[in-house]
């Protein structure tokens, strides 16, 4: 197997989420990263009456404001109480912003208040527009074909930056005259690694006061962290998951996706059978397209068996180049063969379309370098 995990100790010692991450609650002076609910509890604990919270929740998630001064329908007196608190909002800094070749693809170099750097990509589809956004700088899991693990871990995002990018997003898109339909958690980093705060942002871009994300727009990748899985079942989150295969054994898997050391198979498919039971929601698992290594009759047939019970739909992914990994992407004539014996065992699949791969914002390539 070509490629080599650079943070097995890492994600070894990962806990399944860290809850010691800044989730936005109060204290995290980033008003993105609070609910209306603290906003009101804020006002009334500076003397003032909590109906204003609505204006200032429109004008965080409505109107967009990058600055409190920029505020409308806000007395003048609740101001000079969240400057005094030392009340900011949260919005990243574009360092860079690379179109692709193919018309559709944007990826953003995004420059948080620390410094620290992620990127984000909008795509285009006919119909509908999606944000991925990133949940972590850089990712503890290892994943050896993907360049932000290849990186390494360098923090948690805290909820009002995960919210920051997506409002950026939004943001461009408004100034076309067109909105945002859906939001992937697919760019760097591990969203159950970071639950509470990825949760909160969550929450706050379906609120219907705010962006009104419809929740079943909202996609949650994961490498397989199985207390993470059970717990989105147990709160019945309404968003959709979707599940980092890439093998059906756990000898070549582990190879791939490190973090399947800490949770084998077994573990991992009887966690998603429980999601789809307590949420009444397929899954969708990602299977990662190596020419030769995974994209055979075996591997299908494997793949076949091991979903066998499960409430699934299979995205096939033509692997992406990235620096650190020598593997090629299967062709288009061994994923449709891939493809027709999932068919024939009874599975849906799609074959994902490549975007934006000329600007490394492909599955696996965002890696927040300059």
């Amino acid at each position: 197997m070509a490629g080599k995990a650079q943070n097995t100790k890492a994600v070894c010692d990962a806990p399944a989420w860290d809850d010691s991450a800044s989730d936005g609650r109060p204290g995290d002076s980033d008003l993105l990263g609070w609910s209306s609910g603290e906003l009101e509890a804020f006002l009334v604990n500076t003397g003032h009456k909590p109906i204003h919270a609505e204006a200032i929740w429109g004008n965080l998630h409505r109107r967009w404001v990058s600055d409190l001064a920029d505020m409308v329908d806000v007395p003048e007196r609740v101001l000079h109480s969240m400057v005094a608190a030392g009340l900011t909002v949260g919005r990243p800094t574009v360092v860079r912003a690379e179109s692709s070749q193919d018309g559709f693809t944007r990826k953003f170099l995004l420059r948080l208040s620390d410094g620290e750097l992620v990127e984000s990509v909008l795509m285009r589809y006919k119909g509908r527009a999606t944000a991925c956004v990133s949940t972590q700088a850089g990712c503890a899991m290892g994943c050896v074909f993907c360049a932000t693990g290849q990186g390494g871990f360098r923090r948690h995002l805290r909820a009002g930056e995960i919210v920051g990018q997506v409002l950026h997003v939004a943001r461009i898109l408004r100034d076309e005259d067109l909105r945002l339909r859906n939001l992937v958690l697919m760019g760097q980093g591990e969203p159950l690694h970071n639950y509470d705060a990825v949760m909160r942002a969550v929450e706050t871009v379906i609120d219907g006061k705010g962006l009104s994300l419809a929740a079943i727009r909202v996609t949650l990748s994961t490498v397989g962290l199985v207390p993470g899985i059970r717990r989105l079942a147990e709160e019945k989150r309404p968003m959709a998951l979707a599940v980092s295969l890439h093998a059906a054994n756990d000898a070549q898997r582990e190879a791939l996706v490190p973090v399947a050391r800490r949770w084998p198979l077994a573990d991992l498919m009887a966690a998603c059978r429980y999601f789809s039971e307590r949420t009444d929601r397929r899954i969708f698992f990602e299977w990662t397209l190596i020419e030769g290594q995974n994209d055979g009759p075996e591997e299908a047939a494997e793949l076949a068996r091991l979903l066998k019970g499960q409430r699934a739909h299979v995205n096939l992914i033509p692997l992406n180049p990235t620096a650190g990994f020598g593997g090629e992407p299967s062709g288009l004539v061994r994923a449709r063969a891939f493809q027709s014996m999932l068919k024939e065992a009874g599975f849906v699949s799609t074959i994902r379309q490549r975007r934006g791969i000329d600007i490394d914002a492909g599955c696996g390539q965002l890696a927040a370098t300059v």
